[in-house]
């Protein structure tokens, strides 16, 4: 996708890691998000294997090793990425299978991980069929749950991106989108899933939403 194309180079990856451990209000957003991930983690029953995708420079690297014995992999579309994370997280990277990998395609087979863990992609995804596929493509690799983080719309952050939206110039794609809760949630539900939790950074606040997600037992076995 386009917005991806920035991150195939090992300056915008560098920067990319700089900027979230700069300056007060990134590290302290890094903090909340991080508490965020131990809850759904909790939520998901602390899920023996994980995939982290896309896993960027490891910014919950070391939330998810807390779990001892938990077999993790990490993927991104960008190996540059993965590169900076293994470099940057030292103490965490050697417990992470790494691999260049779109999320769209991912080269799992069926059920290989309890859980698959996705922060800070799906506000990137404008479109509702590629919001579909990503869902189901984790649905498939994952036996147990999916914990995937969004924007979502009801909150003052939310309005405000909406009105400053208005009076911006025309570009040729949107980046970053916010996803009203019910069009999501309507997607979760036509992928086959159920929501089990929804945790809000700051409700009513902030946009950002991380969901838990379950697959549905089949009734057949």
């Amino acid at each position: 996708m386009e917005f991806s194309k920035k991150y195939h180079s090992a300056e915008h990856a560098n920067q990319y890691y700089s900027k979230h451990v700069s300056g007060f209000w990134r590290r302290l957003s890094t903090r909340l998000e991080q508490r965020i991930a131990r809850k759904a983690l909790m939520q998901s029953g602390n899920p023996g294997s994980v995939l982290d995708i896309p896993c960027g420079a490891g910014r919950f690297w070391n939330v998810l090793v807390e779990h001892p014995s938990r077999k993790l992999y990490a993927m991104d579309n960008s190996q540059h990425m993965i590169d900076v994370a293994l470099a940057r997280q030292g103490p965490y990277s050697a417990r992470f299978e790494t691999q260049q990998a779109s999320a769209f395609a991912i080269p799992l087979t069926d059920n290989a991980v309890e859980c698959v863990f996705c922060i800070r992609l799906m506000h990137h995804i404008g479109r509702h069929e590629d919001r579909l596929a990503l869902l189901q493509e984790f649905s498939r690799v994952a036996s147990d749950s999916i914990i995937i983080s969004l924007w979502v719309d009801a909150n003052y952050l939310a309005w405000r991106r909406r009105r400053h939206e208005t009076h911006r110039e025309g570009h040729r794609y949107q980046n970053r989108s916010v996803i009203p809760a019910s069009v999501f949630e309507s997607e979760v539900a036509a992928s086959g899933l159920r929501i089990e939790r929804r945790l809000d950074l700051f409700p009513y606040l902030s946009m950002w939403r991380t969901y838990v997600l379950r697959k549905q037992v089949s009734l057949n076995g």
